[in-house]
């Protein structure tokens, strides 16, 4: 076989293969004499069918396991001469395969990039100061408070925020009427369109009102955008949020809290450590971002591919949308993709890569917090595939910190 290497570019290998007509025809007599053997012909026992005969009657099927054969072959071949580290499977373009000539096609295939990583200190990266206001403490408290908060019936006109139960019922200008039907809908939270929000709040507990009402513009079907129909409404009741008090005893109803101010004080930490982590991720956000910058380097297609795809699975992306979520999310897809290639480069170079005892010590420190057996621990983890998750964020812990070691970091004024 010859092999003549096109231009590449990046992580792409474009080499073009030559099979000698001799190669191809030994090809085939051996995928003939396969078929020979496990085909039964009439008029002769299993593998005795005359070469010819077999050839005539399945040579479609032959010339195809042959080519499948020489492709799989030239593959092995050019990874191993070439000493190339495959990302991904390969592809084959501008076959010619014409009895008596020889097999020519082109080989495609990506491999992994080599990060020479030349610079990877000297980059002054700021931290956000973390500093928790009393506006966002109160912010906090007040959710509690609405998660606490009961829905107690009430016989007023409802206003934004109340729950009600409604009948609703539509006559569309061609005087077709819909079965009326209940609902529960929260005013104000986007459920009903604002004109029935309007007259739902026309009316009291047990009344009934029937007006046109003009569907909105935005309105997501886009055939009803602009109609006017005849609503009628019956309103069942209304009930209103009643948030508890902000004192000691509700405190005592969120936890193990003696005071109202231990409370806030227990809320501003939870903030702060939250802040601070958020402050850390922002830090090594910004320093792969320098890095990457310093050090340019292409990454294989099908990788950010994978990303993209196994992001558009967790956020069950209808395959109807596929192709637009991936144009949005490509950037950040391939910042990932390079984000992790630095990490793993940097562990291997750098022997950073968690360690058996490592993860051992990160497992005694859960089972401590959790006040369970290390064992325990370690089977749960197993049990629900996290091992791996955290073994790699051991990892990148101890990637950072060295990063981290050379770099200087400036938090905000």
């Amino acid at each position: 076989m010859e092999f003549n290497a096109k231009e590449s570019t990046g992580v792409d290998r474009r080499i073009q293969v030559s099979v000698p007509a001799e190669t191809v025809k030994q090809a085939e007599e051996k995928a003939a004499r396969r078929y020979a053997t496990k085909v039964r012909m009439p008029g002769f026992r299993q593998g005795k069918a005359p070469p010819a005969m077999i050839q005539k009657k399945f040579g479609k099927e032959i010339r195809q396991e042959a080519l499948e054969s020489l492709v799989r072959d030239a593959y092995e071949e050019v990874i191993t001469k070439q000493d190339l580290k495959i990302a991904s499977q390969p592809h084959i373009h501008d076959v010619k395969f014409e009895d008596g000539k020889p097999l020519t096609f082109e080989l495609h295939v990506e491999v992994r990039p080599t990060l020479e990583l030349a610079r990877t200190s000297g980059f002054k990266i700021t931290r956000p100061k973390v500093e928790i206001t009393d506006a966002q403490l109160t912010e906090q408290i007040e959710q509690l408070r609405d998660e606490k908060a009961a829905w107690t019936p009430v016989e007023d006109k409802p206003a934004v925020g109340d729950r009600v139960r409604v009948t609703l019922s539509t006559k569309e200008e061609s005087g077709e009427v819909a079965e009326p039907r209940e609902y529960p809908v929260e005013l104000g939270g986007g459920q009903a369109i604002a004109g029935i929000e309007d007259l739902i709040m026309q009316l009291a507990p047990g009344e009934t009102v029937e007006r046109p009402v003009q569907w909105p513009d935005d309105f997501p079907d886009e055939a009803q955008r602009g109609k006017t129909k005849t609503v009628r409404v019956t309103l069942h009741d209304v009930k209103r949020k009643s948030a508890p008090a902000l004192d000691d005893a509700f405190a005592r109803e969120v936890g193990d809290f003696d005071s109202l101010d231990a409370l806030k004080q227990a809320v501003r930490s939870d903030l702060e450590r939250h802040a601070e982590r958020e402050a850390d991720s922002l830090v090594r956000h910004r320093l792969l971002g320098e890095i990457i910058s310093a050090n340019p380097f292409g990454v294989p297609k099908s990788w950010v591919r994978q990303v993209m795809d196994g992001y558009a699975e967790a956020y069950q992306i209808p395959e109807s949308e596929r192709e637009k979520f991936a144009a949005e999310f490509l950037p950040m897809a391939e910042q990932q993709v390079r984000r992790d290639l630095v990490i793993d480069t940097l562990a291997e170079r750098e022997n950073l890569t968690a360690t058996e005892k490592d993860l051992d010590d990160r497992i005694t420190e859960l089972a401590e917090k959790r006040g369970a057996n290390p064992g325990q621990v370690y089977a749960s983890l197993e049990k629900a595939g996290r091992l791996k998750e955290l073994e790699r964020s051991l990892t990148e812990d101890k990637v950072f910190k060295w990063l981290l070691d050379q770099n200087e970091v400036q938090t905000d004024a």
